[in-house]
């Protein structure tokens, strides 16, 4: 199973580019995973049509953090999967996440603006950077997992 995954999309609305994720990246997988920083509700539209699982971030509206918890856990295949935002500074992060799940193979997150897939004591820790608004410094990209009998995970950059 491939799983579409995007942080930090720092937007009102679904915008083209977003959009366009359906078409490219984003085409071939079942599901969409956004570790927040959503900033509204109405970007999940462009996703329709998928299974889509989500978190509340630091930067999102309060309709935003009334819809979505703040971490979740989810069951992929065979995959246990944290979903959280994260936060304070990125050094660390990683450390900070990692105590607030127990017994998950992969943590996906946000936060940092910054694409990091690193596996740590059999937990693949994957950030797929961010994917716009104003705080993005660097290129804009997403991630997707490959879930089948081992967990894959790619950084797309747009």
């Amino acid at each position: 199973m491939k799983v579409g995954v995007i942080a930090d999309t720092h937007l009102g609305q679904a915008s083209p580019e977003l959009e366009e994720l359906m078409a490219g990246p984003f085409k071939d997988v079942q599901m969409v995973l956004h570790t927040g920083d959503i900033t509204e509700l109405a970007v999940l539209q462009a996703f329709a049509g998928k299974e889509i699982q989500a978190v509340c971030g630091n930067m999102d509206s309060p309709a935003v953090r009334r819809q979505l918890p703040t971490q979740h856990i989810l069951r992929v295949g065979k995959f246990k999967i944290g979903l959280i935002h994260g936060w304070g500074g990125p050094q660390g992060i990683e450390e900070r996440i990692r105590q607030e799940f127990e017994g998950v193979d992969c943590i996906v997150y946000g936060h940092t603006h910054v694409p990091s897939q690193v596996t740590r004591q059999g937990v693949l820790f994957f950030n797929p950077g961010a994917f716009g608004g104003g705080f993005v410094t660097g290129k804009r990209s997403v991630g997707v997992l490959d879930l089948g009998e081992t967990m894959l995970g790619e950084i797309v950059y747009l």
